[in-house]
């Protein structure tokens, strides 16, 4: 065809304007898949390294694919027998990397590019990690779903019909071990701890194998949740007691045909007597008696058992003591390689608890903090919430059961008592999306939860700063990078838990939300059909006279499980620190705050400053925009606006609610509710959204 001179200008001016468009669209699109790995133009660099291994192999490639340092330099990998350096620590000389495992070179390759991005000192540098098993647990089912996931479908299942291992299978495994190596976690649990029996059916440990020989060259051993009841239900035996000699025959030549498998597995994590789930004591034995029957098959092997003390029934008056009641009298019975995995409050990763009093508790057996990387109670992966704060919270909160300074991070990392293993988990918020956790900045929580198990000390200001320096590249136009993008972003992220305890659960409120899928408000939420300690009422205890739950000693006691002086600073009404104050007492409605308000008025200033605070976070993403691309601009600026509206929900909810008992007015000088309580009743909290934040919540 010729086209007429005219018409052909006019069309390759339109063709080549069209070009550029698409090419910058292209140039600025980012789906996060890199996460906080984004490459870099390497310099050469010559790496030394007298040994081989496929984890010293994938060192050298990090080193040279992202050598930000003098081009040309010499580096040298060596494993060292130096006693200052633990586990898998390591440390960086100008010359070189060491470490006394080849893993801790691995991590000190990644330690020293993480340096040179964000532009500090690769001089001498040691480090070593604050827990020897820092470990991820996913809790995705072999159908494919994932319980509390909001990133899409497992990484790891399909369903039991489509086990067969694809390239891009071992693609993914790989980049998912590179990622956790990056950060220090050298663990990962591949399936649910509400476990099915055919986990350990022989075609499920083939796919299992396959997942480990993709993880292992990075370092990262796996694990398996188990069910107890294995041995009836999937090696038909008439019984799983713990103590019968044919069961423990049964979980032998399991435990052999894994080990043949993977010769490197690390063991099983246990839910037992929980939820529903089975466990030693359906055959009138202890927990230490099941887990030291799993520790003792184990121990061959050098496996372990990570025993979860999440336990509750509905016969206790209080269920944040039964953890607690349970496991306290068993101290000093358990195997060594035995952990209890202990989650960081005592009822249930609420958006605020005060910490488990387990820890430090239990003195001669090692425990584990259980932290949950998945926003199960904070929005799902709708919500900005920065986790890391929460975290540290915990880590640095003082048991006083040795003295003073005796963190939740000192009474288990070692530093108090003699554990013979040292651990730390976090629940995964990773699945199939290509960002891998749904929300770009649910990989910070990723990121934060890697940091602060390789170093406990960590503050979460340092690891917002690293996240975003790495996550976020200023284009060569940027002005102002700085003070335009980092400092708001990271001040954002700082705030971002704080807020969303605000919006939904000061002053101590805990465990309100609205039936099973834990999204948005549901104080009123109480079937007769239900068992009471699953209800919201059950927890905030409103009625005319006031609201809160009594754990003091004349309520419950469960103060009574913490050591002195904290006991007696949380029984005092006056010393109980304010953001736990509903928590421990049954506050009334006219009791006067430290801000001179009452507790009503304090409560509504709390859910109006919370949904301010959501609304300043739009505000400062919104200018972000000339700095990030165009494709995660736009994610993060839909769900804001979805978190936004989800604010507003919990504060009206929640306070016509509460409204009700207090029969007082909303100070007037706060903005008003804009819906109605009967409609919010009648509603899923996600239809207000428009935004499903995964296939969980649909169940």
């Amino acid at each position: 065809m010729i086209l007429k001179a005219p018409f052909s200008g006019k069309f390759i001016l339109l063709f080549t304007l069209v070009l550029v468009f698409i090419t910058i669209t292209v140039a600025r699109a980012n789906n996060g898949h890199e996460l906080w790995l984004s490459k870099a133009s390497p310099t050469s660099v010559e790496i030394v390294c007298k040994r081989k291994s496929p984890i010293l192999s994938n060192a050298i490639k990090e080193l040279q694919d992202g050598w930000q340092g003098k081009k040309g330099a010499k580096l040298v990998l060596a494993v060292t027998d130096d006693k200052t350096l633990k586990g898998d620590g390591f440390r960086l000389e100008k010359e070189g990397i060491y470490s006394r495992t080849e893993a801790g070179i691995l991590y000190g390759a990644f330690e020293l590019l993480r340096r040179q991005s964000l532009n500090l000192s690769d001089n001498r540098f040691v480090s070593n990690p604050s827990y020897e098993l820092r470990v991820l647990n996913h809790w995705d089912n072999l159908n494919g779903s994932i319980e509390r996931g909001y990133a899409g479908r497992s990484i790891f299942w399909r369903g039991e019909k489509d086990l067969n291992v694809s390239s891009k299978d071992l693609e993914l495994w790989q980049q998912y071990a590179r990622a956790n190596a990056s950060i220090g976690i050298n663990g990962s649990v591949l399936n649910n701890v509400n476990s099915s029996p055919r986990m350990l059916a022989p075609e499920n440990l083939k796919r299992v194998k396959a997942i480990a020989d993709a993880l292992r060259p990075y370092g990262v051993r796996t694990y398996l949740s188990v069910n107890f009841s294995s041995p009836a239900a999937l090696g038909g035996l008439k019984t799983s007691d713990p103590l019968d000699q044919e069961v423990i025959k049964w979980w032998k030549n399991k435990a052999s045909e894994i080990y043949k498998l993977v010769p490197d597995f690390g063991g099983f994590l246990v839910k037992a007597n929980s939820e529903g789930q089975p466990g030693p004591q359906d055959f009138g034995r202890t927990h230490a008696e099941g887990a030291n029957m799993l520790a003792d098959i184990l121990k061959p092997f050098n496996g372990i058992v990570m025993w979860r003390a999440f336990v509750y029934s509905s016969t206790d008056k209080d269920r944040a003591r039964q953890a607690y009641s349970e496991f306290k009298p068993l101290d000093g019975q358990f195997r060594d390689n035995v952990i209890i995995q202990v989650k960081n409050g005592p009822i249930d990763f609420q958006p605020r608890e005060p910490f488990s009093p387990l820890f430090g508790a239990l003195k001669k057996t090692s425990v584990m903090p259980e932290f949950q990387v998945t926003q199960e109670y904070l929005g799902h992966s709708n919500h900005l919430v920065f986790l890391s704060t929460m975290w540290e919270e915990c880590l640095k909160s003082d048991t006083y059961q040795e003295g003073k300074g005796s963190t939740v991070a000192r009474c288990t990392d070692g530093s108090i008592f003699n554990q013979k293993h040292t651990a730390v988990a976090g629940v995964a918020n990773i699945g199939l999306d290509s960002n891998w956790t749904g929300h770009h900045f649910a990989q910070a929580n990723w990121y934060a939860f890697g940091r602060l198990a390789w170093d406990n000390t960590l503050g979460s200001e340092k690891i917002a700063n690293e996240w975003i320096r790495l996550t976020f590249k200023p284009a060569k136009s940027a002005v102002n990078w700085e003070n335009g993008f980092i400092e708001p972003i990271r001040k954002m992220m700082l705030e971002s838990r704080e807020a969303a305890v605000n919006y939904s659960m000061p002053l101590g409120l805990h465990h309100i939300f609205s039936a099973n899928h834990h999204y948005g408000p549901g104080p009123w939420w109480a079937p007769a059909n239900v068992r009471v300690d699953w209800t919201p009422p059950y927890y905030h205890q409103a009625e005319s006279n006031g609201i809160g739950f009594d754990r003091t000693k004349s309520g419950s006691n469960s103060v009574g499980q913490y050591a002195e002086p904290l006991a007696s600073q949380l029984n005092d009404i006056k010393s109980c620190p304010e953001i736990y104050l509903l928590w421990f007492h049954h506050v009334p409605w006219d009791y006067k705050m430290k801000s001179g308000r009452t507790l009503w008025d304090e409560l509504c200033n709390k859910y109006d400053i919370g949904v301010n605070q959501v609304r300043e976070f739009q505000k400062v993403w919104d200018k972000a925009e000339q700095f990030v691309d165009t494709e995660r601009f736009a994610h993060v600026q839909s769900r804001l606006k979805v978190q936004t509206r989800d604010a507003q929900v919990w504060k009206d909810g929640c306070l016509l609610y509460f409204q009700q008992f207090s029969k007082r007015r909303i100070p007037y000088e706060l903005e008003r509710p804009v819906y109605e309580l009967d409609f919010l009743k009648s509603v899923n909290p996600m239809q207000l959204t428009g935004k499903p934040s995964g296939e969980e919540w649909m169940k």
